[in-house]
Formats: structure tokens, C-alpha cells, sequence
């Protein structure tokens, strides 16, 4: 996959060529994860959040990648990023938003009037993210309307700090009352551990200790005796085993209980899922790209399919999510040329047959599900092509994923708030 489209991508008249494999057949485009759609239909999703929020990137062939809908305001912005401190004020919203608006072509940001529509939802703030990561969140899990709304409130006062852990938010929110209700530790949930899908394991010890004030560094340490928690051999790390979940919190849980709780979790979701154990490695590798990767819950075992027919055919899987996983970037899923030539990777799927040496994500049970029975179909690729909504296109020949790639082409020149 290739970093985020940009105009030149956009305006060609052509495709770029589809690079080819060591056989001299067409290699397989990445998968272009859908990203999620807005609320009503991620009401009907079972996955929370956090299969990546961004749209796959179009170079050689491919779709778009799930690119932040912020990327439009063109301004030298500081990130606001998660950590200590206390929160500042949200301000000046009257004087960016018409900012805003005039950059993305929009009469302004699309924004809820109040303060909720009285239907609580958990979110999850974890160590490391930033404004960007959270203002995606919110639109993600239904909470604000957009992500311009929010991401505008951060760049008028950059002073914004926020304190990982779980908070009480309601759905359609208004910008400024979500970002304010982040500042307040009243919302805060303090008997609830909650993880979502997709989570990488180093956010879920944060999330963890946030939860219990156990500190990170117990939490790690306990999750580096790998051999303690009754994994198969080949599993190397708690990574992709530990069960995404609301979790009531125990006060005679210490670190290692908290991660074997979901450590069996897990294990319990594959045994009633009818996974062997000889097999529950494999499914769970394959659960957690398919995670990362898919965004709508019909497309789940489509994009499975996709892989295990390119998994089948010897191809590349080329997937730009596991490549960042292997540089440490577990937030992105966007790479470089350099990043995807780089056969030291060991997760780097452009350079490596096959799924990654591990998993790269923690699946949920929509995930897993799609792993052990994808959908039937002969499909190689697949685009997102509107990313409002989601709709996905699945291709089994270049040349329909050629025209596919056109008609996100299409409507990306009809919104420029995408880039």
C-alpha cells in the first residue's frame, strides 16, 4: 500500500501500473479497508471502533487508504497529545470555523447542537494517541458528527491535554461539549475496563493501568512471561490473545490476572467458535489483519476471503497495516517506500509470503468469525469508494479493480475535505 492519495493520485488520467510478482503475474493490490461508516450504520456493526480509521492509499493500482477526513485544513498544526497536565479551556470555536469551512468548501463543519441525545457510550483514550487519533474516535463511535468539529476545537486552543482512560460520553455530542466532557474526571469510569476491537496489546496495558492504577510497567512486566498465560508455542508475545471487552474491575486482580482474564477470555471465544487448538495461532494472525484491515461488518468476510485467496494463490498481501506494525507504529497504518522495501521486517507483507509472523492487532469476535468462515468469492482486491459511507468494492480482475480505483478517483475529486 502507499502513503495517502494526494492530487496527483487523484487527478491521473491512468492507474499506475499494477506492479507484478516473482512469476511475472499481476501482484495483488493492498487491501483498502473500509472505513467505518457514520452512526446509523455503525449501529448496526458489532465492532465498536478502531479497524483503522483511515482510507487505503491509491498509488499502484490501489484504493484509497482510510485518510483522516481532516486532512483538508491546511494549517501547521501541533498535536494535541494524550498525556498528563490539566485540561485547558475549549475556546475560540466562533473564529476557526469559518476558517474551516472556507478550506474544505464546506459552509461549516457538520456538528450536534447539544450536549447528547441521552444514550450513553464508553470511549476509550489510550497513552500515545493524539487530537487527531481522538477527534477520529469520537466521529467513529457515533459521539460527534464529524471529525472536522472536533479536530478544529483542538487546533484553537493546542494547550488540550488528555488523560487516558475509559470516560461516560453520550452520542451526538456537540464538538465542544465532548471535547469538555474529556476534561472532566467526573466522566471518567473508574469500575469498568474497557478494550476495544482492534486494540494493540501496548494500548491494552495502558488502558489497564489506567483502569486500576496498577502502573504500566507491572503490567508489561507481567506480560513479558509470555509462558505464564498457557498460549501455544509458536505465540511469542500477548498480542492478538488478550479479548476485546467491557471488563468489571476486581480489586483482587493483580496485573497478571487482569491479562489472564483476558487471555481466557479469548480462549474461551475460540473454543465456542469450534477453533482447534493446533489452529487458534493461525486464526488469530489471521483475525487480527482482518481486524485492522475491514471497516463495515458485512465486508469482515469479504476482506478475509480477499487474503486467504491471495494466501492460496502465493501472492503478496501486501498489507500496509502490517508493515506498520513491524516499525513500532501500532496508530497508523500508513508506510513509506522505504518502509514497505524494507525486507528486515519481519511483518513487512510487500517483501514476505504469507500472513505476518504474528498477530498485529487484538481481534473481536466479528473478526475471528471472519477468519474461520470468509465469504465466498473469487475477489484478488478491493476499494473503498466513498468513504462516507463505506461502500466497498471487491474486484476479482485488475481491470475491475482499475475501474473501481476510477470511481474513488471520481469521488475524492468531489470531495477535497479528504485530503
Amino acid at each position: 500500500m502507499a502513503d495517502d492519495p494526494n492530487w496527483d493520485d487523484i487527478f491521473a488520467s491512468q492507474p499506475p501500473t499494477e506492479p507484478k510478482s516473482d512469476d511475472g503475474r499481476p501482484a495483488p493490490a493492498a487491501a483498502a479497508a473500509a472505513p467505518t461508516s457514520r452512526r446509523e450504520t455503525r449501529e448496526q456493526e458489532k465492532s465498536p471502533r478502531r479497524s483503522e480509521r483511515r482510507a487505503s492509499g491509491g498509488g499502484e493500482g490501489r484504493g484509497p487508504r482510510r485518510s483522516r477526513k481532516g486532512g483538508v485544513v491546511l494549517l501547521v498544526i501541533a498535536l494535541v497529545v494524550v498525556g498528563g497536565g490539566t485540561a485547558g479551556v475549549v475556546a475560540a470555536w466562533g473564529a476557526v470555523a469559518p476558517i474551516v469551512a472556507k478550506l474544505s468548501g464546506n459552509d461549516a463543519p457538520e456538528d450536534y447542537p447539544g450536549t447528547g441525545n441521552g444514550t450513553e457510550v464508553t470511549f476509550a483514550v489510550t497513552s500515545g494517541e493524539n487530537g487527531s487519533d481522538i477527534a477520529t474516535n469520537l466521529f467513529d463511535d457515533g459521539i460527534t458528527a464529524s471529525f472536522e468539529s472536533v479536530y478544529s476545537l483542538l487546533v484553537a486552543d493546542t494547550t488540550l491535554t488528555f488523560q487516558p482512560g475509559t470516560y461516560t460520553l453520550q452520542q451526538e455530542m456537540s464538538a465542544s461539549s465532548a471535547v469538555a466532557a474529556l476534561q472532566d474526571s467526573a466522566n471518567r469510569v473508574t469500575d469498568k475496563l474497557v478494550i476495544p476491537e482492534g486494540t494493540p496489546a501496548l494500548d491494552v496495558y495502558s488502558l489497564i493501568s489506567s483502569a486500576t492504577e496498577i502502573p504500566e510497567a507491572d503490567v508489561q512486566a507481567a506480560a513479558s512471561d509470555v509462558a505464564s498465560f498457557g498460549l501455544p508455542a509458536e505465540a511469542t508475545s500477548l498480542e492478538g490473545w488478550l479479548f476485546p471487552a467491557t471488563y468489571e474491575l476486581d480489586p483482587g486482580l493483580d496485573a497478571h490476572g487482569y491479562l489472564q482474564l483476558l487471555v481466557d477470555t479469548m480462549k474461551g471465544r475460540l473454543v465456542d467458535a469450534g477453533v482447534a487448538p493446533a489452529d487458534q495461532q493461525h486464526v488469530i494472525v489471521f483475525a487480527s489483519l482482518i481486524q485492522r484491515e475491514a471497516g463495515l461488518a458485512d465486508d469482515y468476510p469479504k476482506v478475509a476471503r480477499v487474503f486467504q485467496n491471495r494466501l492460496d494463490d502465493g501472492m503478496l498481501l501486501q498489507s500496509d497495516a502490517t508493515v506498520a506494525y513491524g516499525t513500532g507504529n501500532t496508530h497508523r497504518v500508513t508506510t513509506t517506500d522505504e518502509e514497505r522495501g524494507d525486507e528486515s521486517n519481519p511483518y513487512n507483507t510487500y517483501q514476505h509470503v504469507g500472513l505476518p509472523i504474528g498477530p498485529i492487532s487484538n481481534p473481536g469476535d466479528l473478526a475471528i468469525d471472519a477468519a474461520i468462515a470468509p465469504a465466498d468469492g473469487t475477489w484478488l482486491y478491493f476499494v473503498t469508494t466513498n468513504l462516507d459511507t463505506g461502500e466497498t468494492t471487491f474486484s476479482t480482475t485488475l481491470a475491475e479493480h482499475e475501474a473501481a480505483v476510477k470511481v474513488w478517483q471520481s469521488w475524492m475529486r468531489e470531495h477535497p475535505e479528504y485530503q
